[in-house]
């Protein structure tokens, strides 16, 4: 279902602030240290999960003083819903995985099906170790058992947005963390 612009700015007006903008740097600081201490020495190919991931790689990224190479990856579930259905994969990586440490970057672990779909694509592609980072975990007891390996911060089992997450396709670029409340979301 598509929402009007008016509609969009009032949901997102109406939402809590769950994790605030320095609460976020603080998590990517000790993400950061955690990944370094972890990845310095191995030169790792850091692969993106678009759209959501974008934004937290942006941050966390320029907090890891180590070489590294770059690349995206776009496989979602979502698409612009706030319901997940079945895997949609839109971009593979050009980089290749053969041989190679993989860090896969995305913004929230949720059930955690996009993100065990992923860590077993770049296995299945030759990947000698995949780990992942994720900037929120939410807190329930549903999903597949994915864990990621890096976590920046946990949050209730809402509907969040901002720092890459999105509502709708709105919010992606907020700061901080946002829940939408549970009557906007039947709307």
């Amino acid at each position: 279902m598509t929402l009007d612009i008016e509609t969009i700015h009032r949901h997102l007006q109406r939402a809590e602030e769950l994790i605030s903008p320095a609460e976020v740097d603080e998590a990517l600081d000790r993400m950061a240290t955690a990944i370094s201490a972890r990845l310095e020495k191995s030169a790792p190919l850091v692969l993106v999960v678009m759209n959501g991931g974008l934004i937290p790689a942006g941050m966390l990224l320029p907090r890891l003083a180590f070489p590294l190479r770059l690349d995206y990856i776009h496989a979602t579930r979502y698409r612009e819903r706030t319901f997940g259905t079945d895997l949609h994969w839109k971009k593979e990586p050009e980089e290749p995985l053969q041989g190679r440490t993989v860090l896969v970057v995305d913004d929230i672990l949720d059930e955690g099906h996009t993100l065990q779909a992923i860590v077993r694509w770049c296995r299945d592609a030759g990947a000698s170790e995949v780990l992942s980072a994720v900037l929120v975990a939410k807190k329930h007891d549903r999903g597949c058992g994915m864990c990621a390996d890096f976590v920046g911060l946990e949050a209730p089992d809402r509907y969040l947005f901002g720092c890459g997450m999105d509502y709708r396709g709105w919010g992606r670029n907020l700061p901080g963390i946002h829940a939408i409340r549970e009557e906007d979301l039947n709307e």
